[in-house]
């Protein structure tokens, strides 16, 4: 990239959209294989807890019984009492009716408290294969996540998966028992009744159970699609500047809207089928009403009475028609929900995240912080032959210019680089020095027109540097950040990245000679293995970081405490490899070792700015007198 990022690597692959996952490797569906690896879970924890489950059985029987009395106390009162000419015997049927809600309403109170003798059970299963799940994973060296992942199933999807059970079986509980104290309502009022009545409710069933493994699985499309975005977001807006350095905010902001339309596209699917949802509500709510009402006549002509009629009516919108709407609509969402969270929870290893939740906009380097250790030592850049890499497209080698160059953070601040001027020759090494936050990354960024001066000006070639999206000649430099990023594509696409046009086989191979990453591509499987940034120590990353910007088209190079993270042998393997290769590069020091590999070093102390040799800033700067000071003890092992 220009100054340090990069978007998808040359030939990455595109993430699948969610609506267009393949079946899962077994054949089966998603659904079905969500449903394979869920029920062996399942089925033996309601095994486990029959008691729980009768007594829970027991007191839904009242609400049956409620139910029951609903509809037909409200056909007695009519028929056996207000149409008879007898008021108090009516009176008496509704308020059986009336008692038998009172009572109904108890039982629904017991099944709250029993509710959880199954529920807590669940969670505390779940928490504890999460943590066994995370400490086998720690133990094995697999979790590269530092045990958030853990964390967050502990605090979030554990929580989730108990409150969607808990919703799960109370709708299908009232769902069952209520359809029970209908029929037997209906048919206790007059069989006939449940000829009319049951075809469309069998019908709307039938289509709504066939309605939920598609469902199920859009539901299951919806929410990785929401995570890959959510891993994509997040993952960019911790690389803002590294993207605004390379100037890729089109090309990130293309990724991301890929995964957008992914998104809306599962959310539209979702959509249409809590369409069909809607429509199985109709059928087996509605239609019943609408047919008991057309056959009205017919029934009435085969004995079927008033009061058995609005009986039959308060059956179907008091008791049936609510029943149904809380069993779609909580089967359709928490169920489907429960269904994908426990086979997460459950799932006895832990999957790589999908290739498409890391970013494809990086920069010269690796993804988030890792557990792995450092890297080890190369071999010594004398022992090698240095190959560089295919002179630079746009041709010519630029200069730095700095020409009073001031810069503050705000208009009252003190100003952090205060009329600097400095000219940096072609193949020129530059070390730059100075105490932490003298403005060492500072002067780097406006260097790499991340920052605009507020006096002077930056020139590259004669020509005033601009910002990466709108520079032309954004391409003649590199800044590689010292938190260096990598994206999941192969480690070939992360070094290619900034030769969109490719390279030839032997500059890549030059490339990863040259800073030491031989020894990683072997461990990761050769170039067109796949990379898991998580998996990569932060060494590593910017070992990835620095072949990247070795292989890239510019010829000014800003390594931003770019090797911090290296032992000091990879370090000046590194740098050598840089010194040596076509161009011009500026380092920030943090070691004696670097400073004195460079041809020139600049001191920055605040109040000027000094450049020189080593020995000359000996005598002529106290600061760097200090500094080497600071490091001299250190020098032997340069740790």
């Amino acid at each position: 990239m220009p100054a340090a990022t990069g978007a998808a690597g040359h030939g990455e692959k595109a993430p699948v959209p969610p609506d267009r996952r393949p079946a899962a490797p077994d054949g089966t569906g998603p659904v079905r294989g969500l449903l394979r690896r869920t029920l062996p879970y399942a089925v033996p924890f309601l095994g486990r807890r029959r008691g729980a489950v009768v007594r829970l059985g027991c007191w839904s029987l009242l609400e049956s019984v409620q139910t029951f009395l609903g509809g037909y106390g409200v056909a007695a009162a009519l028929d056996r009492g207000f149409l008879a000419g007898r008021p108090w015997v009516g009176l008496g049927w509704l308020a059986v009716a009336a008692a038998a809600v009172v009572v109904g309403g108890a039982a629904t109170n017991r099944v709250f408290h029993h509710l959880a003798g199954l529920v807590e059970p669940l969670r505390d299963g779940l928490v504890r294969r999460v943590v066994d799940s995370a400490l086998s994973a720690a133990v094995a060296g697999r979790d590269a996540s530092g045990g958030r992942t853990a964390v967050s199933r502990l605090t979030h999807q554990t929580e989730a998966a108990r409150d969607a059970f808990a919703g799960v079986v109370m709708v299908t509980r009232s769902f069952v028992f209520t359809v029970a104290g209908v029929v037997a309502g209906l048919a206790a009022l007059a069989p006939e009744l449940l000829v009319v009545l049951l075809p469309p409710l069998a019908a709307g069933l039938a289509l709504f159970a066939a309605a939920l493994r598609p469902t199920a699985a859009r539901q299951r499309d919806y929410l990785h699609a929401d995570e890959e975005l959510a891993a994509r977001i997040g993952t960019a807006v911790s690389g803002l500047r590294d993207i605004a350095a390379c100037g890729a905010q089109g090309r990130t902001a293309d990724a991301a809207g890929e995964l957008i339309d992914a998104q809306t596209r599962a959310a539209r699917a979702l959509a249409r089928w809590a369409a069909v949802r809607t429509l199985t509500l109709q059928l087996a709510g509605q239609a019943p009403v609408v047919l008991l009402l057309a056959a009205a006549p017919w029934l009435l002509e085969r004995g079927v009475t008033a009061g058995e009629l609005l009986g039959a009516l308060t059956y179907l919108t008091q008791a049936l028609l609510p029943a149904l709407n809380t069993l779609m609509t909580g089967l359709g969402a928490a169920g489907t929900r429960l269904l994908v969270i426990l086979d997460r929870l459950t799932s006895q290893d832990d999957r790589p995240p999908p290739s498409g939740t890391a970013p494809r906009a990086e920069v010269a380097g690796g993804g988030a912080a890792g557990a792995a250790p450092r890297r080890t030592a190369s071999p010594p850049a004398a022992a090698r032959p240095r190959t560089a890499p295919p002179a630079a497209p746009h041709g010519g080698v630029p200069v730095l210019e700095l020409r009073s160059l001031s810069f503050s953070y705000g208009p009252g601040a003190v100003p952090v680089i205060d009329r600097l001027d400095l000219r940096v020759e072609p193949g020129e090494h530059l070390a730059v020095v100075g105490p932490s936050g003298i403005g060492k990354s500072t002067l780097f960024a406006l260097a790499a027109g991340l920052l605009a001066p507020a006096h002077g000006r930056v020139l590259i070639g004669g020509v005033p540097v601009r910002p990466p999206d709108r520079d032309p000649f954004a391409a003649r430099r590199a800044l590689i950040p010292q938190q260096a990023y990598v994206f999941g594509g192969t480690l070939r696409d992360n070094l290619l990245y900034l030769r969109s046009g490719g390279a030839p086989t032997a500059a890549v191979d030059a490339a990863v000679r040259a800073v030491g990453l031989e020894e990683l591509a072997h461990r990761l499987g050769g170039l067109d293995s796949p990379v898991r940034p998580s998996a990569l120590s932060q060494g590593e990353r910017q070992l990835v970081a620095l072949a990247r910007a070795y292989l890239a088209p510019a010829r000014l190079t800003l390594l931003d405490e770019a090797t911090c993270h290296l032992d000091p042998a990879a370090e000046a393997r590194a740098e050598h490899a840089f010194a040596e290769r076509p161009g011009t590069l500026l380092v920030i020091a943090h070691r004696l070792s670097s400073a004195r590999r460079a041809d020139r070093v600049l001191v920055l102390d605040g109040t000027r700015a000094v450049a020189g040799r080593h020995g000359e800033l000996l005598r002529r700067s106290e600061t760097y007198r200090d500094l080497v000071g600071h490091w001299a003890p250190r020098q032997p092992h340069d740790r």
